[in-house]
């Protein structure tokens, strides 16, 4: 059974191939000198692909991304379906066809943010990524979703995975925290997992107008005294956030202040700003990012068996 990838989610796909005991294989991607996309099963990799249930590991993040998950989910299609009919006339032209079994891994779902219709006139752009992919698979694991219900009616499967148990064990085996914080009491369910795992005190940080240019960020009813604290998130984009957080907890006393996320997307400078800020920041590698340090592929592996079977 192959795991295969295109130009995203390439080394993600090689560390879940084992964990799913299949074997991973590379799709072409490229672009053309005009900067449309191409993509390809190359020939050597066709029976592969037909052969069993095949799962593909695609980001739809930036919005080439979409593109090329689509575009790659339907290459894979032809190729089950049989559809090898080609301007070159290369054999085979068709073959039979071999039925569904195409699954879809995105370490991260782009677009996820947008999730609601916030002003008239608007796309609520996640359900509308959604559905397109829905379309050309059979089933899809999404690694931490912002907000799942968007996607819990899709037309296929859809497992939402958590890598908060591998979050908490990095946690754990390289910082020991005191305290695990949300950074707001949005993402308290997530850092709340992290603490049930890790056996931590836990807490959620309050926002405080001081005036109209400060706001202060308060552990609601935790003194961080001397303590070690990991603020836990489902993302981190620019990080203004984590370090007005962090500095408030210095001023309070802590001692230091890490930062998890599932997903480094660190925008604007924010890998040089956070690390003015906070003690550490640990990441996945659900997007390519230098904080990179926890594994996506056994959250996705879980995920990928359920709906598998």
């Amino acid at each position: 059974m192959p795991v295969v990838s295109g130009s995203s989610g390439r080394a993600i796909a090689e560390a879940l191939a084992p964990l799913l005991d299949m074997e991973h294989v590379e799709l072409i991607s490229r672009r053309f000198p005009d900067g449309e996309g191409y993509v390809r099963v190359p020939s050597k990799s066709i029976d592969s692909v037909r052969s069993e249930p095949v799962v593909l590991v695609s980001n739809t993040y930036p919005d080439s991304g979409v593109l090329e998950t689509i575009l790659l989910l339907e290459a894979i299609a032809s190729v089950r379906a049989g559809d090898l009919s080609n301007y070159k006339n290369e054999e085979p032209q068709s073959l039979p066809d071999v039925g569904p079994g195409v699954f879809l891994a995105i370490p991260y779902f782009g677009y996820s943010r947008q999730d609601k219709r916030f002003s008239p006139g608007e796309p609520v752009s996640a359900r509308v990524i959604g559905e397109m992919l829905a379309r050309c698979c059979d089933g899809i694991a999404i690694l931490d979703l912002h907000a799942p219900a968007i996607l819990e009616d899709l037309s296929v499967p859809v497992e939402f995975v958590s890598a908060m148990p591998e979050i908490a064990a990095r946690l754990s085996n390289e910082v020991n925290p005191d305290f695990i914080l949300s950074p707001d009491k949005g993402a308290i369910d997530r850092a709340n997992e992290v603490a049930t795992i890790g056996g931590w005190d836990f807490s959620y940080l309050e926002k405080t107008r001081i005036d109209a240019h400060t706001i202060e960020h308060t552990p609601k009813d935790l003194d961080v005294q001397g303590k070690i604290v990991a603020i836990v998130d489902d993302m981190i984009s620019t990080g203004g956030t984590i370090c007005r957080a962090s500095d408030a907890l210095h001023r309070q006393g802590a001692t230091e202040v890490h930062a998890a996320c599932t997903h480094g997307l660190f925008t604007a400078g924010a890998i040089s700003r956070l690390s003015n800020h906070v003690d550490g920041v640990h990441s996945t590698d659900s997007l390519p990012n230098p904080r990179a340090v926890v594994s996506s592929a056994p959250a996705l592996a879980r995920g990928l068996k359920n709906l598998m079977g």
